[in-house]
């Protein structure tokens, strides 16, 4: 390792205390997605962590959604930064910390999102905290800790492109896997609201005069279920449905939510044209089927992540750990970035699992060694 890695590494190795105190007040604020209010306290925890040490942190408010916080450590000879990510939204409704504060059991934690992704937040801070301790690097350092990932990023996004455009490299702080490995591959997703209208009737006196549009959804359901492909990665999945009035009326609406994943940009489109040409038939007639499009995750092709991905592998190394790479199925911020053409990594916080359950768990003595390993990848990133 260079002088400058030692450094990192060493003015982390003892903060693991501060890590765990900093990740139990941020997993005790509520802050599932939309809760504006509980999304910007974990900012604030965050931002004065940051603050306390002279680091710069800029606000970019948001009453919706939460606001974006940005923190840089300036480079001292400029040039395209590097960037380090996380989203401080979770999927669990105010109230939850109430019930199920953060715990510990040995070196396991648990609690709402304390593995996705507060963990990963944590470590993004020390790892911003170390190179500022050592002086900075070469080049700028920025910490963007956006608001609103779990419901597709549609305030974060933006922001996310605009701060990645140009950047040496993109690294985000997601949950290491079960398996300790770091994520080098994720799929694209996109949620469609569907929408059918049909004619309502009495289903008894007049049966003939209804279109039922719960008839004609069953039939869309089927042929979209019917896109998935195994062997190319993408899957269809209808997972809500919703419709008619009561048992003895013909249905005049029906309406669906559908989940698709993909593995590369380029399909995206082909997908859609091929959903659409399924609303457009006329499979009962006089019934018509729209859809909304919601946010749109970019997937993290392998590409993006290989030449990161052996930067990582050989500072965790030196670090003291194996580590291999992993694809994942779920989607990510990492894609946006990636789709830019950045080199991204992915799944870099400490390891955990059973994200989005009552189980959720976060191993505690891999804090410092993933903070170590990705501060060494970046500080490598000069050469």
């Amino acid at each position: 390792m260079t002088p400058t890695a030692i450094a990192l590494k060493d003015w982390l190795a003892p903060r693991r205390a501060e890590m765990e105190a900093l990740l139990a007040r941020i997993v005790d604020i509520d802050s599932g997605s939309r809760d504006a209010v509980g999304i910007d306290a974990v900012g604030e925890a965050l931002a004065a962590s940051l603050e306390a040490d002279g680091i710069a942190v800029t606000r970019f408010p948001n009453a919706t959604w939460g606001g974006a916080i940005r923190a840089e450590v300036p480079g001292r000879s400029g040039g395209a930064p590097v960037l380090l990510m996380g989203h401080r939204d979770t999927v669990f409704p105010k109230g939850t910390v109430a019930t199920r504060p953060f715990s510990r059991d040995g070196d396991t934690a648990f609690g709402p999102g304390v593995a996705d992704m507060k963990g990963g937040l944590v470590v993004d801070v020390f790892v911003l905290r170390a190179i500022k301790a050592v002086g900075g690097l070469d080049f700028p350092v920025v910490a963007l800790f956006t608001a609103d990932e779990e419901v597709g990023s549609p305030s974060g996004r933006a922001v996310i492109e605009r701060e990645a455009t140009g950047a040496r490299a993109a690294f985000n702080a997601e949950p290491g896997r079960a398996s300790g490995n770091v994520v080098t591959g994720r799929k694209g997703g996109v949620t469609l609201d569907i929408e059918v209208r049909g004619r309502a009737a009495h289903s008894g006196v007049a049966h003939a005069e209804g279109r039922s549009a719960i008839g004609a959804l069953a039939a869309k359901i089927t042929a979209i279920h019917a896109l998935t492909d195994y062997a190319t990665g993408t899957t269809t999945n209808v997972g809500v449905i919703r419709g008619g009035r009561t048992h003895n009326t013909v249905a005049d609406f029906a309406a669906a939510e559908v989940d698709i994943r993909f593995l590369a940009v380029a399909e995206l489109d082909g997908i859609l044209a091929r959903i659409e040409a399924i609303l457009a038939e006329d499979d009962v007639p006089d019934t018509v089927a729209t859809y909304t499009r919601g946010p749109v995750f970019m997937p993290l092709e392998a590409e993006r992540s290989a030449a990161l991905f052996e930067r990582y592998r050989a500072a965790a190394a030196a670090v003291g750990f194996a580590v291999d790479g992993e694809f994942t199925g779920g989607c990510a911020d990492s894609g946006f970035t990636a789709a830019l053409g950045v080199p991204s990594l992915c799944g870099l916080g400490p390891v955990g699992g059973a994200a989005h359950t009552e189980r959720e768990w976060c191993r505690l003595d891999t804090l410092v060694p993933r903070a170590q390993a990705l501060a060494v990848t970046v500080a490598g990133l000069a050469d």
